[in-house]
Order: C-alpha cells, then sequence, then structure tokens
C-alpha cells in the first residue's frame, strides 16, 4: 500500500483517469463504469476501479496543483504499475477562439513553477509533453463521437489567483490555449518513468470574458471530456 493512496495490489488498473476533483472521480465511477469499486478514501482522495468496454479502468482523484498531482502519479506508476494516465480536469479559455464547456488536448504544458526547474538544476527548461500515441487516439475518437476538440499548448500554472493577468494575454499571443494547474508536473513524472501521459480539459471558466460554470457543473456535467478519455485509455 502506498502512503497517500493505501490501495491493495491489484486494485488499481493499468489504465488510470485523474481528475483533480475527488467527487468528480466518484461521479465519473458511479456514472460510467461497470462494477466500480472504491479502493481509496485516504484524505478523502477518491479511488474506484470498474470496467469501460470490457476493460478494467480506475478513476483516482489527484488534488489541486502540481505538488499533489505529483504524489498521485509517481505512486500510480511506481507503487502500482500504471502505465497510461489520462488527466480530466477543468480549464480557464485565454483565447477568445474557446467557449464555456469546449474540450482541449494539451499538446504541451508550460509552466510558471520551478518544479522542472530543481529538478534539472536550474540549467534547462524542460518542455513537458502529451504522449502521442494517446493525443493522436483522443483526436480520432473526439472526430467519432462528433466533439470538436482543440489540441494546443496549455499553461500549468502553480497559483489559482495571479497579481499578473497580463501575462496570460501574452501567453495567448504565443498560441497557449488555456490554463490550469497539474499537466505539467504530470507529463514530467510520466515521461520519467516510461509511462503515457495526456491531459484532456473542459473550458470551466473564461479568463477573458469573465465567464464560469458552478462547481457543481464542474463536478458532474462535463461529460464529452470523460466520454473521450474513457474511450481514448481503453483504444
Amino acid at each position: 500500500m502506498s502512503t497517500h493512496i493505501g490501495a491493495k495490489p491489484g486494485e488499481i488498473a493499468e489504465r488510470v483517469l485523474m481528475p483533480g476533483d475527488p467527487l468528480r472521480a466518484k461521479w465519473i465511477a458511479e456514472t460510467y463504469l461497470e462494477g466500480a469499486q472504491c479502493y481509496s478514501t485516504v484524505r478523502g482522495m477518491f479511488g474506484f476501479t470498474g470496467r469501460w468496454n470490457g476493460v478494467d479502468v480506475s478513476v483516482q482523484g489527484s488534488g489541486m496543483g502540481m505538488p499533489s498531482a505529483s504524489i498521485y502519479a509517481h505512486e500510480l506508476i511506481n507503487e502500482y504499475g500504471v502505465r497510461s494516465l489520462i488527466r480530466v480536469g477543468s480549464c480557464g479559455a485565454l483565447t477568445e477562439d474557446l467557449q464555456l464547456r469546449d474540450v482541449v488536448a494539451a499538446i504541451g504544458s508550460s509552466t510558471d513553477s520551478n518544479i522542472n526547474r530543481v529538478r534539472f538544476d536550474g540549467l534547462i527548461d524542460y518542455a513537458p509533453v502529451a504522449d502521442f500515441g494517446l493525443l493522436r487516439t483522443s483526436v480520432e475518437v473526439a472526430e467519432r463521437r462528433g466533439v470538436t476538440m482543440r489540441v494546443g499548448p496549455v499553461l500549468a500554472a502553480d497559483a489559482f489567483y495571479t497579481d499578473r493577468p497580463d501575462l496570460y494575454d501574452s501567453l495567448a499571443e504565443y498560441g497557449v490555449l488555456a490554463v490550469e494547474m497539474e499537466s505539467a508536473a504530470l507529463y514530467t513524472i510520466a515521461a520519467r518513468f516510461r509511462a503515457r501521459a495526456l491531459t484532456i480539459l473542459t473550458v470551466s471558466d473564461h479568463i477573458r470574458t469573465g465567464e464560469k460554470t458552478t462547481s457543481q457543473e464542474r463536478e458532474q456535467t462535463f461529460s464529452q471530456m470523460v466520454e473521450i478519455a474513457l474511450d481514448t485509455i481503453v483504444a
């Protein structure tokens, strides 16, 4: 049993969806997975395993921010043998081309965190990217489902509230689609331990317009993102 998950060997599948919100993990398991069983409630960060289209899939909450996501990704890969991880989360749109509830696949993740600078002794700005196989499959799945999914870079921010919103405008000028808080850490940990990772997001807030969804909507209604992720991870 790992320190922060506490599941027994064999209780977690090799394919895992990782929402930040543990209640979204519970909703996904109860809504989509056949025979879902809860394997962890440690720190209220729910984890479930069930089946999607006949394939074992787990859903594990990861909390908010890169330190928390790093812990869960590290333990899932190294303690439980997870090989494929797809983050299913919310994001704030930085470009006017995106609307509330649009789906985004993060091909790469910029960050204002020092998490990777410390890892490389401050000598390299490591560029965390998605697994190409998962990304390509997700695009094909979205097309089959008739969902317009934007593919592009995102920002993984260390802080939710910022004193420099002007930087978001600069990032948008360089093609960054949205801001969230976990993808850079997930991509880095997966690369280090030879696992596959992808981030699929739903626009929950719009930085430019101020539009936003409710907490309940973020928890229970982002179905397109979840369905694309499930079909992708079992392909």
